[in-house]
């Protein structure tokens, strides 16, 4: 049978041979980060069942540690999401299935117009290489059943998670806007569930991870918030307090992080926190991350005046982003964007 893995170790044979240096692990905003993990971390966990409480305190206290978690990490963990073990379990097995598919046919059988992405395309060194590979779905290819062909059975898994995800992402946006003097359904006016997109990761085993090697190169995300479904491997780690921090696994949960138009709507109130994952010399990782977006002509301001960001659409945002990947092989980042000049501090 044809290896279902994408070519991976022939692209990264070439950049090593191309390479001056060897790999150092920086962050995209060139900061001389150190490639020592000083601790795997549990994230700030949070219960969900307490926002159903009878107690007032029991609710305004899981509502306060939502943001603050948001705050402080940009990053944490929920259980009691509601959404059944089931179809979690059902959702991966559907998602092995496709991967394991071969690669030749995960390249050219244009499953839901060619969502497919391996490696890293336009690297031009080490640091700006993913060992991975991915499906990026449109939600507006749900409705449409003949871009599925044999993976019907994954259509309709997806046709459950992507509404349970979508429900857990709008309650705790609500929950974010509100703390910030806002209606709950502020950003879910700004982000139809047509707008928003799964990403079906794989990370397959890696020969070369003996040094670090990117599972996912540093970045922070470019949506509102992103809700992650992992299994039990590792492998991710966040940048906090200028360190990276590994993420302990936890089977129960779901992991939140903040997005790039967050940071910017709330004026830097919640952070959109770089992180990575890093591949494993022995065991493949599989995740599914739902991204909460608005449409691309979405105009995004300051949650209050003064704004710290000029407005800009979502369309600019990702047309920019798309540009410094083609340039430099890897997004810039938020804050260094802004200090381009095209979105800069409101000052009238």
């Amino acid at each position: 049978m044809i290896d279902s893995n994408p070519p991976l170790l022939n692209h990264y044979g070439a950049l090593l041979k191309n390479s001056d240096e060897p790999q150092k692990s920086r962050s995209f905003n060139d900061q001389d980060n150190s490639n020592t993990v000083v601790d795997t971390c549990e994230l700030p966990l949070i219960d969900l069942n307490g926002l159903k409480s009878c107690n007032v305190r029991e609710r305004m206290a899981c509502t306060a540690a939502i943001c603050k978690a948001a705050s402080e990490w940009g990053f944490f963990q929920v259980i009691n999401h509601g959404i059944n073990p089931d179809l979690l379990r059902n959702m991966k097995e559907e998602q092995m299935k496709l991967f394991r598919v071969p690669f030749e046919k995960k390249v050219t059988c244009g499953l839901l117009n060619n969502p497919y992405r391996w490696g890293t395309p336009t690297a031009t060194s080490l640091n700006h290489f993913s060992w991975s590979e991915a499906f990026h779905i449109p939600l507006t290819m749900i409705s449409e059943a003949a871009c599925w062909g044999e993976f019907s059975s994954l259509r309709e898994a997806i046709n459950e998670f992507a509404p349970a995800m979508l429900e857990v992402s709008r309650l705790l946006a609500g929950i974010l806007a509100e703390n910030l003097g806002h209606q709950t359904d502020a950003v879910e006016k700004l982000c139809d569930a047509s707008t928003c997109f799964l990403r079906l990761n794989h990370y397959p085993s890696c020969p070369k991870s003996k040094e670090e090697i990117f599972g996912l190169v540093p970045h922070t995300d470019s949506d509102f918030l992103t809700i992650l479904y992992q299994d039990q491997v590792g492998g991710l780690q966040l940048m906090k307090d200028s360190k990276w921090v590994a993420v302990k696994p936890n089977p129960d949960a779901l992991i939140v992080n903040i997005g790039d138009l967050f940071q910017a709507w709330s004026n830097d109130e919640y952070k959109s926190v770089e992180h990575k994952v890093v591949a494993n010399n022995k065991v493949e990782r599989y995740s599914i991350a739902y991204f909460l977006c608005p449409s691309y002509t979405t105009m995004i301001s300051g949650c209050k005046e003064p704004s710290t960001y000029r407005n800009f659409t979502f369309g600019e945002y990702r047309h920019q982003i798309q540009e410094d990947v083609k340039k430099i092989g890897h997004k810039i980042g938020l804050s260094k964007f802004l200090r381009k000049g095209m979105y800069t501090t409101t000052t009238v």
